[in-house]
C-alpha cells in the first residue's frame, strides 16, 4: 500500500482506502495511525470490532495513545457519527486530528448502507475548514461495485495499491441526493394523524404499539422521545399537522412521521449544538436514541423513519 495522507495536507482531508486483504488493511491503517502519533497528532480509530482488534494488536503499546471505538456500537446509527463521535473527538483536542473511520462493511443492511453513504457525503461539509484527516477503509474484495463507486463519489481522495490520487468521480451532493429515497409505510401499519392538540396522543400511540411489539421499558422511553421530537417538529416546521405510523419490521420497531415541511439542511441533527444555544436539539436527540434514521425530503413534504432494535 502507498503512504496515506500525501494529498490534502494542511487542511481537511477525507480519503477512501480501497483494500483487498488483511495485510493491506493493516499496513495502511497502522502506518496512518503511527504517522499521526509521531507528529504529535491526536488519533482515533473507529472501525468494526474484528478490525479494531487487529489494529490494536498491530499497534502494540502505541494503542494506549489512541482512542479506540467499535463502529458497530457507536456508529450503528450513522447519523450520530458526525456530532457525537468525530466532532466530539476533534473538538476535544482543538487541533488537527487523525481518524480512521470505517462506517461501511458488507454486513450492513440496505437501509443502514444508504444512511452511511449520506454520512460520508456530509462529512465533507461538516469538516470543511478544519484540519482533520479522516481515512475511511472500504473492503474492495467484498463490497459491491456500487459501494466502491459511492466511495469515489463521497471522497475527494482515493488510496489503493496503485497510489493516492484525487477522485475523478467526486460528487458528494449527487450521492446525497441519490440516497434521498422515498419512504412508504406498509399498507397494514397503523397510522395516526396529529396536530398541536394531539401530540400527547401521538406519543402514547407510539408507546402502546411499541409495547405490543415487545420493546423493553428503556427502549419505549427512547421511542417516546423520538416520536415526541419528530411530531413536534412537524407541528412547528411542517405545516402544523402530520401523520404517524408504527409497525414491526423483523427485529425492529419502526416509527415514521410525514408532514408538509421541507428539510433543506441535510446536516440538521448532525451538528454539535452549543450548550448556550436555546433549542435546535430535536433531531440531534432523535439520532442519539434510535438505531437508524432515514429521511426523504422534497419541497412537497418530509418523511422521517426511525428504527429501534428489539
Amino acid at each position: 500500500m502507498t503512504a496515506i495522507g500525501e494529498l490534502g495536507a494542511g487542511g481537511f482531508s477525507h480519503q477512501a482506502l480501497l483494500y483487498h486483504d488483511g495485510p493491506g488493511y493493516l499496513a495502511s491503517t497502522v502506518s496512518f495511525v503511527l504517522d499521526g502519533l509521531d507528529a504529535g497528532v491526536p488519533v482515533a480509530v473507529v472501525v468494526p470490532g474484528p478490525n479494531l482488534d487487529r489494529i490494536e494488536a498491530a499497534l502494540g503499546s502505541a494503542a494506549r495513545q489512541v482512542r479506540l471505538l467499535d463502529m458497530t456500537d457507536v456508529g450503528r446509527n450513522a447519523g450520530r457519527l458526525i456530532p457525537s463521535v468525530l466532532h466530539d473527538f476533534a473538538d476535544a483536542h482543538h487541533s488537527n486530528v487523525r481518524i480512521v473511520g470505517e462506517p461501511i462493511w458488507p454486513e450492513r443492511s440496505n437501509e443502514e448502507y444508504a444512511a452511511c453513504v449520506q454520512h460520508e457525503a456530509l462529512l465533507n461539509a461538516a469538516f470543511a475548514g478544519s484540519a482533520a484527516n479522516i481515512l475511511c477503509p472500504y473492503d474492495a474484495s467484498r463490497l459491491s461495485a456500487q459501494a466502491i463507486a459511492d466511495a469515489h463519489a463521497t471522497h475527494p481522495i482515493i488510496a489503493d495499491e496503485s497510489g493516492t490520487r484525487a477522485s475523478k468521480a467526486y460528487a458528494p451532493d449527487g450521492a446525497l441526493s441519490r440516497y434521498n429515497l422515498p419512504l412508504t409505510a406498509p399498507s397494514d401499519a397503523e397510522e395516526l394523524p396529529f396536530d398541536l392538540g394531539s401530540l400527547t396522543k401521538a406519543r402514547h400511540f407510539a408507546v402502546a404499539r411499541g409495547a405490543a411489539f415487545g420493546l423493553s421499558e428503556d427502549r419505549l422511553d427512547d421511542l417516546a422521545l423520538a416520536v415526541a421530537e419528530l411530531c413536534a417538529n412537524s407541528v412547528q416546521h411542517g405545516g402544523g399537522t402530520g401523520t404517524l405510523w408504527v409497525w414491526r419490521e423483523q427485529d425492529h420497531v419502526v416509527a415514521q412521521v410525514h408532514d408538509r415541511g421541507h428539510l433543506k439542511d441535510p446536516l440538521a441533527g448532525r451538528r454539535p449544538v452549543s450548550p448556550h444555544r436555546a433549542g435546535g436539539r430535536g433531531l440531534l436527540l432523535v439520532h442519539q436514541v434510535v438505531d437508524l434514521v432515514r429521511t426523504h425530503s422534497t419541497p412537497e413534504g418530509t418523511t422521517t423513519r426511525v428504527y429501534l432494535r428489539l
